[in-house]
């Protein structure tokens, strides 16, 4: 009986020892897998954390390659533009002050004398710069758009379909549709206003007014060739004030206007006879062209005011960021709803 109950009391026993524990029945199961023998919790980890500290350091420096090739290219181009209008308009206006200079001499010889010297030295450079200017002036314009308006856009996606003709602005247009370098409404404002309120509805020609109403955008209507009047029939255009690209075409459009103005003051500089009916009439318009040439100072600093904004908008595109940014998972939760951690936009395709 004693043997029996020693027999009988162990066997509860054994049977409690034979049923394996959970971390037991771990171990059993990872000695099964041979691929992931050996790697623990902490490694998996530090390799996750590894790779994704690599990935984004990765993107920040492709992130800053990419925002100094677009700063050098937008500010090479700012500065290359700037200087090519200030030195032409420059010596435009010159050979003009020195004309005017030369006819108020009056009897004075040698007033008049060295004026005239000076507008003779002048004129040779003028033609340079004027033809230099004529021959890259269609290229100026896309530089402008590509290297200052695109890099700038902060909405742009490369990788999307672009429109071929979306922007048909070009220098030929502002003469079909008249543009008037001198109206007051036809330069920009920039005062109080920022570039998301400047887009407005589609403006509609009618009548012999434009039914619209925006210092940042300028809409031109198509004319009738023979009375002058507005074609309602013909698309108008629009020259938004934003455009780095407007406002090169812009510029060249009426420095070839003012050129064409001081015909006479150009005779004179090259060394050739003025007659007094030219004369006459120089003096008649004087005070328009003047008004004309320092309308076109004001468009090189209207120019030169959207483009330092343009550039800092390159800055904010490619900003540096926060500390968030850098933490794994949570950067991506952020990027779900905003674009803080992203300076630029990957391309889907």
């Amino acid at each position: 009986m004693a043997q029996q109950e020693s027999v009988g009391g162990l066997a509860p026993r054994q049977a409690v020892a034979a049923s394996p524990g959970f971390w037991t029945r771990i171990q059993a199961y990872d000695g099964r897998l041979s691929i992931a023998k050996g790697f623990t919790a902490v490694t998996l980890l530090t390799g996750f954390f590894g790779g994704y500290f690599q990935y984004l350091n990765s993107y920040e420096e492709k992130v800053s390659t990419l925002a100094k090739a677009d700063m050098q290219s937008a500010t090479s181009t700012f500065v290359e533009i700037s200087n090519a209008f200030a030195e032409a308009e420059m010596l435009q206006q010159l050979i003009f002050f020195d004309f005017a200079a030369a006819l108020d001499a009056g009897p004075d010889a040698g007033e008049k004398g060295m004026v005239t010297q000076a507008g003779n030295d002048v004129y040779p450079s003028y033609v340079k710069a004027r033809t230099a200017l004529r021959q890259n002036s269609s290229v100026f314009a896309h530089k402008a758009e590509i290297y200052i308006d695109w890099a700038s856009d902060l909405g742009r996606d490369p990788s999307t379909q672009q429109t071929l003709d979306g922007d048909p602005l070009t220098e030929t247009l502002l003469g079909n549709y008249n543009f008037d370098c001198d109206a007051p409404r036809n330069f920009p404002s920039f005062a109080g206003s920022s570039r998301a309120a400047s887009t407005p509805a589609a403006p509609r020609c009618r009548g012999d007014y434009l039914d619209v109403n925006n210092p940042l955008r300028t809409s031109l209507c198509a004319r009738r060739p023979d009375t002058g009047e507005i074609d309602p029939n013909r698309p108008s255009i629009t020259i938004d004030w934003h455009s780095a690209k407007h406002h090169v075409l812009v510029m060249h459009y009426c420095f070839e206007a003012t050129h064409s103005e001081i015909h006479t003051a150009r005779i004179w500089a090259s060394k050739n006879e003025v007659s007094d009916d030219r004369v006459g009439k120089f003096r008649a318009n004087e005070d328009r062209y003047r008004s004309s040439l320092d309308g076109e100072v004001a468009r090189l600093n209207a120019f030169m005011t959207v483009g330092m904004s343009q550039l800092e908008r390159i800055r904010l595109k490619y900003r540096p960021s926060g500390f968030f940014c850098h933490v794994p998972l949570v950067r991506d939760a952020i990027g779900l709803f905003s674009t803080k951690c992203t300076p630029i936009g990957t391309a889907t395709r």
